[in-house]
């Protein structure tokens, strides 16, 4: 499917695995289809990504990358967003999102698209362990529930135990950009 030029897509990065690698593999793909980027980083991620990194992100898309929230006299950093995507997302995270607590510049942005128009892209970078704790079933249902477009499977992602991943399995990056092609393909309909 061919790319939608010109969307503005909210790209929400948590501390997991890939975070790093996410400039290469998502960032620069989306800025090459023509989207406007705006970064939102959970506070850990952000630690993990150091301020002169953070500072090279918003040079790279001319847009601040958040991850703390503006007063409420400053204006709004990002344009209205077309898509979200949150990439990797932690099961902290997914939980989180899946029961309604916003209590981060990440999640709250993200919280609020749920059950609008305003597609949502989350590729949980869980292990076997995480997927196995009663409540993560729960958890996914209750987003794709709300219409999150989850990046998950054996054929995506085929989980790991605990430590025992290979640390240079790189992400689904295809499958996450081709999900927000299609979602904002279809929004632009």
């Amino acid at each position: 499917m061919a790319a939608v030029r010109g969307g503005v897509v909210g790209l929400v990065i948590c501390a997991a695995g890939g975070a790093l690698d996410v400039v290469l593999n998502l960032v620069d793909p989306l800025l090459a289809r023509g989207h406007r980027v705006a970064i939102t980083l959970t506070p850990t991620a952000a630690n993990w990504f150091g301020p002169g990194p953070v500072d090279a992100l918003s040079r790279r898309t001319g847009l601040p990358a958040r991850s703390t929230p503006r007063r409420p006299d400053e204006p709004r950093p990002h344009p209205e967003i077309d898509c979200y995507v949150v990439a990797p997302a932690t099961a902290n995270y997914v939980a989180k999102l899946a029961t309604g607590v916003a209590d981060s510049q990440a999640l709250t942005p993200v919280s609020e698209a749920l059950g609008t128009d305003i597609p949502v892209v989350v590729f949980p970078r869980i292990n076997a362990a995480h997927a196995r704790h009663p409540a993560w079933a729960d958890n996914t249902a209750r987003l794709r529930g709300a219409g999150v477009h989850l990046i998950e499977g054996d054929d995506v992602w085929p989980l790991s135990e605990p430590r025992a991943e290979p640390p240079t399995r790189p992400l689904p990056w295809a499958h996450i950009l081709g999900a927000v092609d299609e979602l904002l393909a279809g929004r632009a309909r």
